[in-house]
């Protein structure tokens, strides 16, 4: 029940999102032409404006209005507002003046319908954010066990009451022994979701109490699945064997695959030809800065373990690894001031798009690793469930590569991992496009790396 509420939230502010929209039009129209205004001028300007408003929308996700761990009504996120309708505006400007498809050039009702909807939409915001961390929408939550995992999701919860939970309890089973009123607590706290961070098989008077507790109706939850749901990764130190059996091997998603591998081919070849004037540029630029090839190669762990050569624009200088493999670090000396820009743009990587269509790759998966440290039982082989994430495709974007920075160490490389059981597990198309829009945005951000 209480999970529907989130996805209700979601639903509450897209639905929100697109009435401000139009209702901004209607008030710019009425603006504009005053007691002209009718059915004729509305028809002329409402489908030019479902193909602009459609573009907004995905443009307010990509400037991440549409993350609930960021509704709050601060500095920060009326900055990122103002910024997402400045983009939103000029990308239109572009579309009415560059594109003579629409049949009209509204440059001052585009200008009206900007001010007007800024200010609605700023208004609807502010509401909104205020409202969806109202008490009364609160998830009372009690968490029965204290492990690393637990402690993190509470802080989480406690930093972002907008997403709908507060931790009412936080029971350590080592220090009470279970000798505490199960029952009296869930009912004087109102508790919604008990989450568990223990083994319930190895602890059956915890069963016992909560089998008691079964006419309060409230919702009983392992913290992997919780704190899954909450964080976006799968904690592996939480996690058996048995996981994977009960979550990967009974998803058939032949069809999901089928058209990712059409949709890789058709996005691979089209970015690789839009991309190919760059290349000459780019060669010029490598050239020009040091002394090398222009392509770099290099031997990547592909699907099932298969080991492919990858394909990148050489950033670093040549012998960057004459003593062997290593690290990419923070500052790393080894690049050049060219290699730097490049992988600031993530320029350097378009040469990948080859392994994408030639079936290597997907533009969406795990990052690729290097044989010399995915096979390495000193390094990331030791790393708990780590060859799982061989199970599919590595890609040019990922889960990992847009919820965590640039992976510079085994500890860096365990968080990324538990990004990438995530998405194995969840993968989708809508997760999919949702990812490359992230995506997107980090590189017109020049986040990341």
């Amino acid at each position: 029940m209480r999970h529907a509420i989130g996805k209700l939230k979601k639903v509450i502010l897209i639905l929100g999102d697109i009435l401000v929209l139009w209702a901004s039009l209607w008030l710019t129209l009425e603006v504009r032409y005053g007691s002209s205004f009718g059915d004729r001028i509305w028809d002329e300007h409402f489908h030019p404006f479902v193909v602009i408003y459609a573009l907004w929308l995905i443009i307010f996700y990509i400037g991440d209005l549409y993350d609930l761990t960021v509704a709050r009504n601060t500095l920060r996120f009326y900055a990122n507002l103002f910024r997402t309708l400045i983009t939103a505006g000029i990308i239109s400007a572009a579309l009415f003046y560059l594109i003579p498809f629409f049949g009209i050039t509204p440059k001052t009702n585009l200008i009206i319908d900007l001010v007007i909807f800024a200010i609605l939409f700023s208004l609807w915001r502010n509401f909104y954010n205020f409202w969806v961390k109202s008490a009364r929408l609160f998830n009372r939550v009690l968490i029965i066990g204290k492990t690393k995992e637990s402690e993190e999701l509470a802080e989480r919860l406690k930093a972002n009451p907008q997403l709908g939970f507060k931790v009412q309890e936080f029971v350590d089973l080592e220090k009470v022994k279970l000798v505490f009123d199960l029952i009296e607590t869930i009912v004087q706290k109102k508790i919604n979701t008990v989450v568990v961070a223990i083994d319930l098989h190895k602890n059956p008077d915890l069963i016992k109490n909560l089998y008691n507790c079964l006419p309060l109706q409230f919702t009983l939850a392992e913290l992997p699945t919780f704190y899954e749901r909450i964080t976006g990764k799968i904690p592996v130190s939480m996690i058996e064997e048995v996981w994977f059996l009960e979550n990967l091997m009974h998803k058939q998603k032949d069809l999901y695959e089928a058209l990712k591998k059409f949709v890789d081919v058709l996005v691979g070849l089209t970015a690789f030809l839009i991309t190919l004037p760059l290349y000459p540029l780019i060669a010029l630029a490598i050239k020009l800065n040091s002394r090398g090839p222009i392509f770099y190669t290099q031997k990547r762990v592909g699907q099932d373990g298969q080991i492919f050569t990858i394909y990148k624009f050489r950033s670093m200088v040549t012998g960057a690894e004459k003593n062997g493999a290593q690290w990419a670090q923070e500052n790393d000396p080894r690049i050049t001031v060219v290699g730097k820009f490049l992988r600031l743009t993530r320029l350097d990587e378009i040469p990948q798009l080859l392994n994408v269509v030639k079936g290597e790759m997907s533009i969406v998966g795990p990052r690729p690793e290097r044989p010399e440290f995915a096979f390495d039982n000193n390094t990331l082989a030791k790393l708990p469930f780590y060859q799982i994430r061989h199970l599919i495709k590595p890609g040019l974007t990922g889960w990992a590569q847009i919820k965590f920075h640039y992976a510079s160490s085994e500890k860096d490389t365990l968080e990324k991992l538990q990004y990438d059981l995530y998405y194995i597990k969840n993968r989708s198309l809508i997760l999919d496009l949702a990812i490359m829009l992230r995506t997107a945005k980090i590189l017109l951000s020049r986040e990341g790396r």
